[in-house]
């Protein structure tokens, strides 16, 4: 399902509100696994995401919260639980750091990641089948988005 919102996002390069799409893509699929985020400081970095989206905050800051998520990213611990949610908020972490550095389709893969690994542990992300409702939900909000955004 990574290649149909790839694909998706590949079908409206071209428009000039790519960018905006891209990034308002991004910050809800981030949003929705917000809950699995540990780290006070990516969840700031996220609020910074969403107020660059919404036209609230500007470019420079949108580029220190994406430095500094990728450092806390980076830093995360990882899991020390056994039911895995400790993984899944590894994946958010690295989720809200790819957002915010605008490599939209791995934000969408972590954030799907995190997701099912919070909802299902281990044995839920061996299972390519637990991964349909997230990219369905993926690809519709993709389409919500570019309607607003009158991408084309």
């Amino acid at each position: 399902m990574t290649d149909a919102v790839s694909a998706a996002l590949q079908a409206c390069e071209s428009s000039a509100q790519y960018e905006a799409l891209k990034l308002a893509f991004a910050c809800e699929c981030v949003q929705r696994v917000r809950h699995l985020l540990e780290d006070e400081g990516v969840a700031r970095c996220l609020d910074i995401l969403e107020a660059y989206v919404k036209g609230e905050a500007d470019r420079g800051a949108l580029d220190r919260a994406a430095a500094e998520a990728a450092v806390l990213a980076n830093r995360h611990q990882g899991s020390r639980s056994l039911d895995g949610v400790g993984h899944a908020a590894v994946s958010a972490s690295y989720a809200v750091a790819n957002a915010l550095g605008g490599r939209v389709v791995q934000a969408a893969d972590y954030a799907a990641y995190a997701a099912v690994y919070g909802d299902g542990g281990y044995g839920a992300v061996c299972d390519p089948e637990s991964f349909v409702d997230e990219r369905n939900w993926q690809l519709a909000t993709l389409e919500r988005l570019a309607n607003a955004l009158g991408v084309r």
